[in-house]
């Protein structure tokens, strides 16, 4: 694989700073009213059901959902909203909000804490704003073009420029082995310093606030990516696609610090 160059940003400011100030503001209303509903349903024996592509379900995706758009529509009617819950509304409006009401479900069920809620705001089909929101912890990475922070205060990726020195997080290696080429992870994760599968949306969080190097999600939708970009991008990392391109319309996501990416994508893609 040829050298690969670091991509220029996938969102801009399209926006003025008053109005990402009021968007920042709106996601953090939103949050308020996501974590009370998933805190109220947590460890309380709700029933799990199973979609159509066999991942589980609960009243809690659902019922978070429907209040977040709720309210999206109740404050901005003429924007458009994407959820995986409940489907598309006004999906070609200049701006439109992507939800993932809980993303982790798996972990939600299973009573594990690394799960969380991503709400993003797109304009024009590219995010401008993202934010994870981890309801039992408190919290709240918000990503833009002027960087990202934890609870209002800047953070950003560490420094590591050699996959040795790596910590690596992936959401599920047999979907790895399932979908991509299995041993050439299994070889990059004897390779990194430290192997661990906590994934889905807080091993994004353990990226951007320095605590992990390499993400790594083999199998996504829209709403699993749109919030994850201008956070890790916004922490100073890199995202891109499993071959190194644009993860904008992508199924599967690497995510790095940044130093290591394109040593990622090669050990990831040996025979391109």
């Amino acid at each position: 694989m040829p050298d690969l160059m670091p991509p220029a940003p996938l969102f801009t400011k399209s926006i003025d700073a008053e109005q990402l100030q009021e968007f920042s503001a709106f996601i953090g209303e939103l949050c308020k009213i996501s974590g009370a509903i998933i805190r109220s349903h947590y460890l309380s024996g709700v029933a799990v059901e199973s979609k159509s592509d066999q991942s589980p379900v609960t009243v809690a995706d659902r019922d978070t959902e429907h209040a977040l758009r709720t309210a999206i529509m109740a404050r901005y009617p003429q924007h458009g909203i994407i959820g995986e819950e409940h489907g598309v509304h006004q999906e070609d409006a200049d701006y439109c909000w992507v939800l993932d009401p809980i993303d982790g479900t798996k972990a939600f069920v299973s009573n594990c804490y690394i799960f969380g809620t991503l709400i993003s705001l797109t304009h024009q089909g590219r995010p401008i704003i993202g934010a994870l929101h981890s309801p039992l912890m408190e919290h709240l990475l918000i990503g833009t073009a002027d960087g990202t922070t934890l609870n209002g205060k800047p953070i950003g990726m560490r420094a590591c420029t050699d996959i040795g020195d790596a910590m690596l997080l992936a959401t599920d290696h047999w979907d790895i082995f399932t979908h991509h080429n299995g041993p050439a992870f299994e070889k990059l994760s004897r390779q990194a310093r430290l192997y661990r599968g906590w994934g889905d949306c807080h091993g994004y969080f353990q990226l951007a606030t320095g605590g992990a190097d390499i993400m790594l999600d083999p199998v996504l939708k829209i709403w699993d990516i749109m919030a994850i970009v201008p956070i890790v991008e916004g922490a100073g990392g890199r995202i891109t696609d499993w071959q190194g391109n644009s993860p904008l319309s992508a199924t599967a996501i690497v995510a790095t610090a940044g130093g290591v990416h394109d040593g990622v994508i090669r050990a990831l893609n040996p025979s391109t």
